[in-house]
């Protein structure tokens, strides 16, 4: 098989592209370890455990099922059905089973509502220092679209198969 039709030459990152890529990916990796070093010293909760917390706490009845909390968390059901494992032994999330299907809900409790509560303050307090105290107004607004409008094509990629195995 002819190797250069496998592999066409790539459209090469052009040096604007290749600056903002690098400050992208600088972004990406930084600040996720950041939260997740606030919240485990402050809370001993990871940026997940957070997310997923907070997540059902925002739903009016603390209840979502599983496949919906995944897509809501960005993740795979295997990695979230771990973490609710886990929130479960903390007695912070319960499981409940939905009547004639092999879903489940995830119910936060009481305890896990007082945790994500306390836990709060001390994240958005963390988010505002790293990312917005540096922003006005327009650029947190630009900031939100060009936001959407890469999710929007990162999940069409995603769609058509770029970046899977």
């Amino acid at each position: 098989m002819d190797e250069s039709a496998e592999h066409p030459d790539p459209l090469w990152l052009t040096d604007r592209q290749q600056a903002a890529w690098r400050s992208l990916v600088a972004l990406v990796t930084r600040l996720p370890a950041a939260l997740d070093t606030q919240l485990q010293r402050d809370s001993s909760l990871t940026h997940f455990d957070y997310f997923v917390l907070s997540v059902l706490s925002e739903d009016p009845d603390r209840r979502i099922q599983l496949r919906d909390l995944a897509k809501f968390a960005n993740a795979s059901l295997s990695r979230l059905s771990h973490v609710v494992t886990k929130l479960e032994k903390l007695g912070w999330v319960q499981r409940e089973s939905i009547e004639g299907s092999r879903g489940s809900y995830a119910v936060l409790t009481d305890a896990g509502m007082d945790k994500v509560v306390a836990a709060a303050p001390g994240h958005v307090a963390t988010v505002q220092a790293l990312l917005f105290a540096g922003l006005n107004d327009d650029e947190v607004e630009r900031l939100g679209t060009l936001s959407s409008v890469m999710l929007a094509q990162l999940d069409k990629g995603i769609a058509e198969g770029t970046g899977k195995a």
